[in-house]
């Protein structure tokens, strides 16, 4: 059996003390190095592990599900949900790796495959006479959850028959689909997606009102639906309203599908888009407030809802006003008066998460003009669900609104809490009671508990944005932009985890002396800025393999922090050997781990295999992170004390991981034996002999 060997503790060369009980000193991690503040380093290094097989973490592993090679919402929720996990995608897009990159775009397929027509039936539920199984989506709509032949036009929660369709959820598909493509380069697959997300653009087209170019549209088609009310009607109902977060998102889109035109030289379809793109931006303007924060909506005769200080509709719409900052929709001063906003109002973040609202809705179709929530088992109550809880999807999107402002604490506060709840293997989608969570009406009961542990695929947005902010990586038709937002207590910072651009592997490393770019090297060689705040990387003057330093300048306004960082139980590495570990595999596992040892060893020398490599060395990591995990003592908790049966829970999840990566290669094995190409085939020969 194969002997493992890691070092618990991770390496820090001596010990110091700066503001507050930061840790100022040299770092070295598996995933990052540098000088300054040990603690936000290691809270990057860490952050990286859930994109990795680890026996210290939650990770990527365990929201994979075999059948559909593919991830889902984990935690029992057996689809994929588009406002579940937009924020894990986005922010993880430029540096997840493969085979995970690949398990991402298949994910959003599940979306793409089932794309409305205005033929096809969503199949919710099969042929059951459900609402769900009957919608018949309009042409370009994609929807609230999807599974293979199967889709939710409408989001499923509430009253189906009022909502209108998944717009936003649409839009945030389009920016979604677009940033992987962006990254990719890949002509061809541009080619087949980008038709799917125009019928999805020409669908939101059709709500924009000629008026105003604001976008009018019914309840429960907003990104986090069904929070959405739309507007009450003098009999009862509930008609359309200008909903701010479609036209956020959709400007994040076309921005995007600008980009993707410039790609591909269709210059027509570059000049209408860029049309949109135009008149939808200078629409913003009429969805903010007089402090200049965006409003929830407008009625058509011009009544604003949320607005602090109203006597009805006086909430601070939490999930919008992130996303226009983050997504780079406003500009640095509409930027700068949102989180003016959301910093002068604690109620939006009384357990450090941004909430979706506060205080508490009064125009959801379940409670209009009652801020308190009613029915729907407490769902709509304030701070459980969708009117003021905490999503996770969310606060990664949060997290790269205070990098690209430069709020380095509000992030650490963020990252920190959630790292707590990860290492208590309690990643609940969504946190309830405002965050605190001391009752999770999901996780805690029902059919949806399992061994008083969760990992859902939401959460995984806050690692994510605490890496992807760091550069503030924008994707574009010929360079990437980067906007270096490292930390002002970090001195020093080297990334050994690449991003890509295309088949190019970027290695980033930062001299860290304020907001404003000094230099730049790339393998050695400096190159010319041409801005103060940017670094722009031509696609076509890039080597295949660049080693990026950056230096800046101008200062960091100083913080400090009382915060400790949760250090127990604590990422292993595999430097030096302080500690070995050597744990027999379980029968479940014994076997499935010698075939895959074969199979490693047969790919060794096979080209053209990249992507099966990959795939089998996470599997074996899966492993092998299972054999260390059994022995690590994981400290008593944090929110959420370890007993006996959430320790046995968490064993549970790792196992359980293993077997699901390997069921998902030895599936890819037998299509490619079914179907293959010559080469697949042949790689399926050579499994099938890895088994002798």
């Amino acid at each position: 059996m194969k002997t493992l060997t890691f070092i618990f503790l991770l390496s820090i060369s001596s010990m110091g003390f700066g503001q507050g009980s930061q840790k100022m000193n040299i770092y070295n991690g598996k995933f990052c190095s540098g000088s300054g503040d040990v603690d936000f380093l290691r809270l990057i290094d860490e952050s990286f592990a859930f994109f990795h097989p680890n026996p210290t973490l939650p990770n990527l592993s365990m929201v994979y599900k075999p059948e559909w090679d593919t991830f889902t919402e984990g935690a029992g929720w057996d689809a994929w949900w588009i406002q579940n996990s937009y924020g894990f995608s986005y922010a993880s897009t430029p540096f997840i790796q493969e085979p995970w990159f690949s398990i991402l775009q298949r994910s959003w397929d599940l979306f793409w495959d089932n794309q409305g027509d205005g033929k096809r039936r969503g199949m919710w539920g099969g042929d059951s006479p459900d609402i769900l199984s009957q919608l018949i989506g309009p042409d370009g709509c994609l929807g609230d959850a999807a599974a293979p032949g199967q889709i939710a036009y409408r989001q499923g929660d509430g009253n189906v028959k009022s909502h209108d369709w998944f717009y936003e959820a649409t839009a945030a598909g389009v920016v979604m689909e677009s940033e992987i493509l962006l990254r990719s380069r890949d002509l061809k697959s541009i080619g087949y997606y980008l038709p799917k997300m125009e019928r999805g653009c020409n669908l939101i087209e059709k709500t924009r009102d000629p008026n105003n170019n604001l976008f009018l549209v019914g309840p429960a088609c907003n990104l986090l639906a069904p929070s959405y009310g739309g507007v009450r009607q003098p009999d009862g109902s509930f008609g359309k309203g200008y909903l701010a977060g479609l036209t956020v998102t959709y400007l994040a889109a076309l921005d995007r599908m600008v980009e993707l035109f410039k790609l591909t030289g269709n210059k027509d379809k570059l000049m209408e888009y860029k049309r949109r793109q135009k008149i939808t931006r200078e629409s913003l303007s009429k969805l903010l407030t007089p402090s200049n924060y965006l409003v929830r909506s407008i009625e058509p005769d011009g009544i604003k809802h949320g607005v602090l200080g109203q006597k009805q509709f006086g909430y601070l719409e939490g999930v919008v006003n992130a996303d226009a900052v983050a997504l780079r929709v406003v500009d640095k001063k509409i930027a700068g008066s949102i989180y003016k906003q959301i910093a002068s109002f604690p109620e939006i973040r009384p357990f450090d998460f941004l909430l979706t609202n506060a205080p508490g809705l009064d125009d959801t179709y379940m409670n209009w003009g009652n801020t308190s929530g009613r029915g729907f088992e407490g769902f709509w109550g304030f701070g459980q669900w969708v009117n003021g809880g905490v999503w996770g999807t969310v606060e990664g999107r949060a997290i790269l609104m205070y990098y690209r402002l430069g709020k380095f604490e509000d992030i650490r506060r963020s990252a920190i809490r959630a790292m707590k709840w990860a290492k208590d293997f309690r990643m609940d989608a969504p946190w309830s009671q405002r965050g605190e969570n001391t009752n999770n009406p999901w996780s805690d009961k029902g059919k949806f508990k399992v061994g008083g542990v969760a990992v859902m695929i939401d959460n995984f947005a806050i690692p994510a944005a605490t890496i992807r902010g760091l550069f503030d990586y924008d994707y574009r038709s010929d360079r990437i932009i980067l906007r270096p937002r490292v930390p002002g207590t970090i001195t020093q910072y080297t990334q050994s985890e690449p991003i890509s651009f295309g088949q190019k592997k970027l290695y980033l490393s930062c001299n860290n002396g304020g907001p404003n770019v000094k230099s730049v090297t790339i393998n050695g060689k400096a190159i010319k800025t041409k801005t103060s705040d940017e670094v722009h990387l031509l696609f076509n003057e890039l080597p295949e393999e660049a080693k990026i330093e950056i230096t800046t300048t101008g200062g960091w306004p100083k913080e400090s922090t009382t915060l400790d960082y949760p250090v127990i139980p604590a990422m292993v590495s595999e430097k030096n050997t302080k500690s070995k570990v050597s744990a027999e595999f379980p029968d479940s596992l014994k076997r499935s781990f010698a075939i895959l040892s074969n199979m490693e060893l047969l790919l060794t020398k096979e080209k053209g295999s990249d992507y099966d490599k990959a795939f089998i060395n996470s599997t074996m990591k899966s492993f092998e992170a299972y054999q260390v995990h059994i022995a690590l003592d994981p400290g008593p908790g944090y929110y959420r004390a370890i007993t006996q049966e959430r320790k046995i829970g968490i064993d549970k999840f790792y196992e359980q991981a293993a077997l699901k990566m390997y069921a998902g290669f030895k599936r890819r094995m037998e299509e490619y034996a079914a179907k293959g190409n010559m080469q697949q085939k042949h790689i399926a020969t050579l499994f099938t002999e890895a088994q002798k």
